[in-house]
Parts: C-alpha cells; structure tokens; sequence
C-alpha cells in the first residue's frame, strides 16, 4: 500500500511560483511511476506531468510545458512539482499519483495510488 500526502500549495498572484511536494510512504519507492493531476472549479480532472522510476524520462502538459518542473528524490521518497510563471488558469487542486506500472502513461486510470490533494489559487 502506497500512502501519498502533498503540501506547498496556497495562494500566489499570477507570475509567481509555488513548489509542491508529495511524500510516499512505502518501500521500494523508485518502482513507482508518479503523476500529478489537477482538477479546477467545474472541471475534469488533467495530467498536469509525468516522472518516470529514475527519473530518465519526464512529460508535461502542454498547457505547462515551459513552466512547470517535475522531480523526485527516490532516496527521501519524495517527487516535487516547481511551478513558475503562474496563470489564474492554472488554479485547481493538484493530486500526486502513483503506479505500479512498467510502461509510463499519463491516463489517470492507470494510477493506483492518489493523494488527498493540495489546493493552488492564483489570482490575476
């Protein structure tokens, strides 16, 4: 069992930049894909990134590719999200998600593990 809890988010104009963080605890961390998803006011829940088990290999929306930065520290058990250049579009609450999978997806339902949620607001 994967348990997944996410801090950093809060309120920032647009411009500014938040870091997100998500803590697993479980073993063998580094055989875990992990994703961050968002879900805004009224909207379905989106792949936001992607980070792959060492790390080779990361993909990113395109609504944030040049803003955002996904990471993970396998030996601290933990992946962050570094958010620049905010836009009030990118207000929603951000999930970590993690998978047990072999192959990388970006498709939530592949994901067998979810945090509780972290809440971002930027005000324009």
């Amino acid at each position: 069992q994967v348990q997944l809890v996410e801090s950093g988010g809060g309120l920032v104009q647009a411009g500014g930049s938040l870091r997100l963080s998500c803590a697993a605890s479980v073993s063998a961390f580094a055989q875990y894909l992990v994703a961050w998803f968002r879900q805004g006011p009224g909207k379905e829940r989106e792949f936001v990134a992607m980070i792959t088990w060492t790390g080779a290999r990361r993909v990113y929306a395109d609504a944030v590719k040049g803003r955002f930065t996904i990471s993970r520290n396998n030996a601290e058990n933990t992946v962050s999200l570094q958010m620049n250049s905010l836009k009030p579009e990118d207000t929603a609450a951000y999930y970590c998600a993690a998978s047990s999978r072999t192959t990388w997806t970006q498709s939530a339902t592949d994901y067998d593990y979810w945090g509780q949620g972290t809440q971002v607001t930027v005000s324009s």
